[in-house]
């Protein structure tokens, strides 16, 4: 198809943000606007009427969308615990279905993405746009080339300081907080492992075979809130259960491991911490630095030549030589741009989804999986949701 029309479910901070790079993108019109909150359904629909698009049909229930017959996709960026619903729904309806990320609720959760699409072969992508990266589409780049040899050890990490987002759910209306208090796990997985489980080739010829996580103590958003909300009778005398430092560790089928960390409940800076390590080299988000066997020396901190920059030219992958050409949109330096039209050329082409519902099962289960290993202290292995497809499933990039 050539005209796109496009349903948005959730119009919050994240929802809103994407609409407008909806918006900007030729041949989708957004017939639809959805939230539960009427004040964001009338942003939506003025958003909607500043980009010069007809007023949009707007909805508290996004069922009510999905018996439009002209709708073509819908894109949900509503809260976590609606993805999965919200995404069976559609894809019951043959709408094709781009869902935001967040971690799952329940393996089940996973379970019911793959049966159905398997059921409907509803077009499915998830829109994780660290993917899109310009580091990682790079480094995933240079791996194809074999330039890091065999990859033995890969990390990342979700390192992002959330207290007040957290702290002020209620007056936010944001989801984060009740998660924060009652679950402990590995509740933002994908950021990290996405870019990871490219490299690794995760369901297409290696898998993911078993967890073991563990948490620290949770203390950083009670120091919080006696400092910056000390008149919340009801903060003040809560027990959060998202302890601040989860750390994941996670065996694949080729004998490579990876190390995941949510670090979210205390003072930092922000770092994804992506790391690949080979038997030929391996780039640090860290330092920002390739190092590579015969070709770096040993003085890593001494020696500029390391720096990243200079394998762009070289290296940089196709997308985003493409992207530098024509000039960079959007957020997140420009990555949110990059998935949208990656999921709109995939509706209109008909080519496979580059980010498929087989990694969104997999990348999410590692959220109940580690509550799993938490409360338990024991390892938890992964489901196959290919059912064994994944051992000659060919590589799929997003290069």
């Amino acid at each position: 198809m050539k005209n796109i029309n496009a349903g948005v479910i959730g119009l919050g901070c994240r929802g809103s943000a994407m609409l407008d790079l909806l918006l900007q993108i030729e041949g989708v019109t957004v017939s639809w606007v959805c939230d539960l909150y009427e004040d964001r359904i009338a942003a939506g629909i003025q958003a909607v009427e500043k980009a010069g698009q007809k007023t949009p049909l707007s909805t508290q229930s996004y069922r009510d969308m999905l018996s439009d017959p002209s709708l073509d996709a819908v894109f949900i960026f509503s809260a976590w615990e609606n993805h999965v619903p919200a995404a069976v729904d559609c894809m019951l309806a043959g709408k094709c279905t781009a869902m935001e990320v967040g971690g799952a609720y329940s393996i089940d959760d996973c379970w019911q993405l793959v049966r159905t699409y398997e059921k409907t072969k509803t077009p499915f992508m998830l829109l994780e746009n660290c993917c899109y990266g310009k580091r990682e589409t790079m480094v995933l780049n240079m791996v194809r080339k074999g330039l890091f040899g065999e990859v033995v050890h890969c990390r990342g990490g979700y390192c992002h300081d959330l207290r007040e987002e957290v702290a002020f759910g209620k007056e936010n209306r944001h989801y984060r907080l009740k998660n924060y208090l009652h679950r402990n796990c590995e509740n933002y997985p994908t950021h990290e492992l996405g870019p990871i489980a490219k490299v690794l080739n995760i369901n297409r010829g290696n898998c993911m075979l078993s967890l073991v996580s563990v948490a620290s103590k949770a203390a950083g958003m009670k120091e919080y809130i006696k400092q910056k909300k000390p008149d919340d009778a009801v903060l003040m005398n809560a027990d959060f259960a998202q302890g601040d430092i989860i750390t994941t560790v996670i065996t694949c089928a080729d004998g490579a491991t990876i190390l995941l960390t949510l670090d979210t409940t205390l003072p930092r800076s922000y770092s994804r911490g992506f790391t690949v390590q080979g038997t030929k080299g391996m780039y640090s988000e860290e330092s920002d630095s390739v190092y590579l066997d015969g070709v770096s020396t040993h003085a890593w901190e001494a020696e500029p030549t390391w720096g990243t920059a200079k394998h762009f030219e070289e290296h940089l992958s196709p997308v985003w030589k493409d992207y530098m050409e024509n000039g960079i949109k959007g957020g997140h330096g420009g990555i949110d741009w990059l998935e949208l039209c990656a999921f709109v050329d995939c509706v209109r082409s008909g080519a496979p989804m580059p980010i498929d519902v087989y990694d969104a099962a997999a990348w999410m289960a590692v959220t109940p999986l580690s509550e799993a290993s938490i409360a338990t202290g024991n390892a938890v292995a992964f489901p196959d949701f290919t059912n064994g497809a994944w051992t000659d499933r060919a590589p799929l990039d997003v290069l």
